[in-house]
């Protein structure tokens, strides 16, 4: 079953020191052409064309973190600070057309890993008139999000999670792209050309949320005897009747999960094992909907996935689906306040050998926005497993302090967790409470 997926070519493609020089070589290679083009584009535009509107803009933010229980796992700290600092350069000309540049760093105290940096965003967007649509056409590094649903976006494949930002998967790092858009009264058609793939980020040994074994991110895998500059296929078509709005999509190529049971786990220098990720080439079918009923909002996003592999590193096709509704109270108790409750089930067709924490299990959440001139919201939401006894808790506040500073509270509890949840299990002592100062400019 492996012969045809692990073969010399993916090994010699992804794995050993050698791999690992090379894959970085070509890291740096893809996130500096991106730099180097967007800095040339910068200086052509506003040498050759006439500069109609430019903006510097971003934020940084102070943050902190304290694990409340000590780690499972030798070496983990309680606590762990650090800062975000994200620009964001936008410079349009006369016609319309513009770049846009949006760097990100990270520094964390505590995990050297999640100390790092990426080109979020970094694109020259062009754009016109055909018959009576409009196109656009983004070359660069974006990030694309899809979906409706509040627990996971499930169709969302585009860009790959940057796991160490939050457990949450809603980070992204920036995906090199060719991004085609026609839109007009018919729908909205999107054509896809992923020109280079980004790995999934990791927890470090000293790092919290992270599984037993730490995963090795110097030698990586791939089915496909192109590696990492496989190029991707994705099409997305989308369009609104009435009060329902829907999209359709389809994605070829590299997998943004990787496979760590499919490759044996390594000795380090410490003698202890270390998980090697492989990355399959897989097609996968998506569909997301929301159907408006005066109040209430009814959602769904599912997929067919094929060439994925599951828990135990067999391959198997599945469908999974995310399904729920949201209903809002408008100005409760005679105030400008707006209370939402909502309610979802994700499910996955593998069952217990799916590779993520929704096989089957049931989101309940409600978010009270004050709609004050300070944006004031506050969020709890909890997650629990069907089948297991697995259940945590996610509160969030969230307050703009004056018109540059605002604050974030977030406590993410975990608060029971099956020893037969393995997915669950390995972070039952990493529950959290976060701090964050932003200074946006």
């Amino acid at each position: 079953m492996l012969a045809r997926t692990l073969g010399n070519d993916s090994l010699r493609a992804g794995g050993g020191t050698g791999g690992f020089e090379r894959r970085l070589r070509g890291r740096l290679a893809a996130l500096g052409v991106a730099w180097i083009a967007a800095a040339f584009l910068a200086a052509g535009m506003a040498a050759a064309v006439e500069i109609a509107d430019h903006e510097l803009s971003g934020r940084l933010a102070l943050e902190g973190r304290w694990y409340y229980q000590d780690g499972d796992h030798p070496g983990q700290e309680s606590h762990a600070g650090g800062f975000v600092f994200e620009p964001n350069l936008y410079v349009e000309d006369a016609e319309g057309r513009s770049l846009t540049v949006a760097p990100f760093f990270r520094y964390d105290a505590a995990d050297s890993r999640r100390t790092h940096a990426d080109v979020r965003e970094a694109y020259l967007l062009l754009l016109g008139e055909i018959g009576d649509g409009e196109w656009e056409l983004r070359l660069g590094a974006d990030r694309v999000f899809w979906g409706v649903a509040e627990s996971r976006h499930l169709v969302d494949i585009v860009n790959q999670i940057d796991l160490i930002e939050h457990p949450n998967e809603e980070a992204k790092l920036g995906q090199p792209m060719a991004h085609l858009t026609w839109s007009g009264d018919s729908g909205v058609v999107e054509l896809f050309a992923l020109t280079y793939h980004r790995e999934r980020t990791y927890p470090g040994r000293a790092g919290r949320l992270r599984s037993r074994f730490v995963v090795d991110d110097e030698q990586v895998s791939y089915e496909s005897a192109a590696a990492e500059w496989h190029v991707d296929l994705a099409a997305r078509y989308s369009h609104s009747l009435g009060p329902l709005d829907f999209g359709v999509s389809i994605f070829d190529g590299t997998s943004r999960e990787p496979c760590l049971a499919c490759l044996p786990p390594r000795l380090d220098e410490r003698g202890e094992l270390l998980l090697l990720p492989y990355y399959e080439q897989i097609r996968q079918f998506g569909v997301d909907a929301q159907l408006t009923i005066e109040s209430w909002l009814l959602k769904l996003e599912a997929i067919h996935r094929a060439g994925a592999r599951n828990q135990a590193g067999m391959e198997q096709d599945y469908a999974a689906f995310v399904a729920g509704g949201e209903y809002t109270f408008n100005g409760i108790f005679d105030s400008d306040a707006d209370l939402s409750l909502l309610a979802e089930w994700n499910y996955d067709g593998r069952g217990e050998k799916a590779t993520n924490i929704f096989d089957n299990d049931v989101f309940l959440a409600a978010r009270l926005a004050l709609n004050d001139v300070q944006s004031t919201d506050f969020v709890a939401s909890v997650l629990g497993d069907v089948e297991h006894s697995t259940r945590s808790l996610v509160v969030e506040f969230n307050r703009r302090l004056s018109d540059h500073w605002s604050l974030h509270i977030e406590a993410v509890v975990i608060l029971d967790v099956d020893k037969a949840d393995l997915t669950h299990y390995q972070t039952r002592r990493d529950s959290f409470v976060e701090l964050q100062a932003t200074y946006n400019f």
